[in-house]
């Protein structure tokens, strides 16, 4: 990208842009690093929005400075982190500031590092990680209304980098993806007949891949025809994943959103049936679903032919098609062959509908979405940087809709931008509209999740367990059972919070 020309241009042009919108914005000391605040400003909608900014953002951009980025490891394996950096330090040459990757540096905690002049000066984490940087105060609220993506993010994305300090909301960081689970599949492995007996309703798709009761169904018949492979494979003890299944049923985090941790809800509304579903799926994997073994294996099972189908994150769709293309190239096809056929019979869709009833084996279910704990990740600002202005450049530049696009080619995320979502089309379009909808519920950012964790595995872990064991051993006999399992994980949690403050 940096090498083409006209794309030059335009980020020369998008470069001084912005150090204009900088330095004609008033604002006033605030937020995160200090306690000073500004008037609240709205949205065209009329609400709220976060006034964040702290005085140290004045438009002036700092000339002749290294800013050190922390990025993900996906970001830097793929290549995609080099091509960003490479661009912004083209485009910011003449003022001679210079990115460079963070990950090198042996001082990364930056609670614990930047206040010694360590660590990164612009971080790239999920939500609930920046927010606890922010509750430290850490890092700098951000005048996120003068950056470019501001309009292109929903709001939904915003509010979970937000902060209040004496009434006043603020933003400590800028979304850059948006990370949910997807069903992850081998078209190659769908049965010879899918097309015949598979697809009920005719429109192409097989049929287990769109609710969870044919894929159950799939996976017991996989199972019986080889003991040593399976249809679906997912640990039960990854909150992140399991917890989806509760929210589809009325269960959620905190209450008011996720911001108050008195109202804890993971037993709320019918969430036992969501407990009950997961229960039943336990059933047709094996041991490994007591723990995270699956995880970590999941990359090679599903490219080996373990695994028919399970659950990851869009970012990594690179290493599932990594481990696939060493098997076909392990089957003698070349490089090339193994690439394409890999992108062809790897499949990455949004999650199965849901049995209203949380039958499983009901032949005929009323069917209901799938709701899914996600989070977005995103850019910050360390409140340690002696260079703030030229770290809020950077983080206009990486994104700006050319880059968010270039990520989401490259990496398989799910950008956070509408018009880079709507670009991309396919899962990326379904993911964007799943977050605007309310199918997508982003983890809390407030500290008190840090306490969910223990509990929730617990119970998870439990629930896996019972699939293993005798009729009368079972821990979880019914739904009454089940939704009694679910209120000591919402009183555990209450009281892990309360007792610790």
């Amino acid at each position: 990208m940096g090498g083409n020309s006209a794309e030059k241009r335009k980020q020369m042009k998008r470069k001084k842009e912005v150090a204009l919108l900088l330095l004609t914005a008033v604002l006033a000391a605030a937020g995160c690093a200090d306690e000073k605040t500004t008037g609240e400003k709205t949205t065209e909608s009329g609400s709220a929005a976060a006034v964040s900014g702290s005085s140290v953002f004045d438009g002036e951009l700092e000339e002749n400075v290294t800013i050190r980025v922390l990025e993900n490891d996906t970001a830097i394996s793929k290549g995609y982190f080099e091509e960003l950096i490479t661009a912004f330090n083209e485009a910011y040459a003449d003022q001679g500031i210079t990115a460079v990757d963070a990950n090198m540096d042996q001082y990364l905690d930056l609670a614990n590092d930047g206040p010694y002049g360590y660590g990164p000066d612009v971080l790239y984490q999920v939500n609930d990680v920046i927010m606890q940087y922010a509750k430290g105060k850490h890092i700098y609220p951000l005048p996120v209304q003068q950056l470019s993506c501001y309009e292109q993010i929903p709001e939904s994305a915003w509010k979970a980098y937000e902060t209040t300090v004496d009434g006043t909301t603020y933003c400590c960081g800028v979304p850059v993806n948006v990370q949910a689970p997807m069903l992850y599949y081998r078209a190659d492995l769908l049965p010879e007949d899918w097309q015949e007996n598979w697809d009920e309703d005719q429109n192409g798709v097989p049929d287990m891949v769109e609710n969870w009761n044919d894929l159950y169904a799939y996976s017991k018949e996989r199972h019986e025809e080889n003991p040593a492979q399976y249809g679906y494979m997912k640990s039960l003890y990854d909150v992140y994943f399991s917890s989806g299944f509760l929210f589809s049923y009325g269960g959620y985090v905190f209450g008011e959103e996720n911001t108050n941790p008195e109202d804890v809800g993971f037993s709320a509304g019918e969430a036992e049936k969501g407990a009950w579903v997961l229960q039943q799926l336990a059933g047709v994997m094996n041991e490994e679903c007591i723990d995270d073994t699956i995880t970590t294996n999941a990359y090679s099972k599903l490219g080996d032919g373990t695994y028919f189908a399970t659950l990851s994150t869009p970012d990594m769709y690179s290493t599932f098609a990594d481990e696939l293309e060493k098997e076909y190239e392990a089957e003698g096809m070349n490089e090339e062959e193994a690439r394409e056929t890999a992108k062809q019979n790897l499949i990455m869709t949004t999650l199965p509908k849901l049995p209203e009833s949380g039958d499983l084996s009901e032949s005929d279910p009323v069917l209901i979405d799938m709701k899914a704990m996600g989070g977005v990740n995103g850019y910050a600002v360390s409140a340690y940087t002696k260079a703030p202005n030229a770290c809020l450049a950077f983080i206009d530049f990486a994104t700006s809709y050319e880059m968010v696009t270039r990520r989401s080619e490259m990496l398989g995320i799910a950008p956070a931008r509408g018009d880079a979502a709507e670009s991309a089309g396919g899962v990326s379009e379904k993911i964007y509209a799943n977050l605007e909808n309310g199918n997508v519920v982003l983890m809390p950012s407030i500290s008190e999740v840090s306490q969910i964790w223990t509990p929730a595995q617990t119970f998870f872990t439990d629930l896996a367990k019972d699939a293993f064991r005798s009729g009368s051993g079972k821990k979880y006999q019914d739904l009454p059972a089940l939704k009694s399992g679910l209120e000591q994980v919402d009183t555990q949690i209450h009281d892990a919070i309360y007792t610790l403050k």
